[in-house]
């Protein structure tokens, strides 16, 4: 991971997971929390005000989905790097969230032993995800 501070945008309308992202985070001296929202509208908004160099989304939120919200943050803000954190283990929500340009879906019930590698590989141009998550490979794989 780069040296310097990586700003990061929490995006989740279920509070007690907002601020599990949130110690999380701030218990590594890497991270600095910019932003704390609820709703995909608020996720553009903020990103646009913000410039965080990460945000950590949702797809299940209010007022607009955390996939309808990250196609709309990369086309105002396309360095910004997105890692979704999300309960859905569906292998087509899984694929639909990474075509948005997302480099990382975490499973929540994972997020406690993957969030900090998964971000270490978004952060560093990689694609990182849950291996309960990982749409099935073809059978040309």
């Amino acid at each position: 991971m780069n040296a310097s501070l990586i700003r990061v945008l929490v995006v989740d309308d279920y509070g007690p997971w907002r601020d599990f992202l949130c110690s999380a985070l701030q218990s590594n001296d890497h991270f600095q929390i910019v932003g704390v929202v609820s709703t995909g509208i608020e996720a553009i908004l903020k990103t646009q005000e913000l410039q965080p160099h990460l945000i950590l989304l949702d797809i299940g939120l209010p007022e607009l989905n955390g996939i309808e919200a990250a196609h709309k943050i990369r086309e105002l803000s396309p360095q910004a790097k997105i890692c979704f954190v999300s309960e859905s283990r569906d292998p087509e929500i899984v694929e639909e969230a990474l075509r948005t340009g997302a480099r990382g879906y975490v499973l929540k019930s994972q997020a406690a032993v993957e969030l900090l590698p998964a971000i270490e590989r978004v952060m560093s141009n990689e694609t990182f995800v849950s291996v309960l998550a990982s749409p099935p490979c073809s059978e040309s794989d």
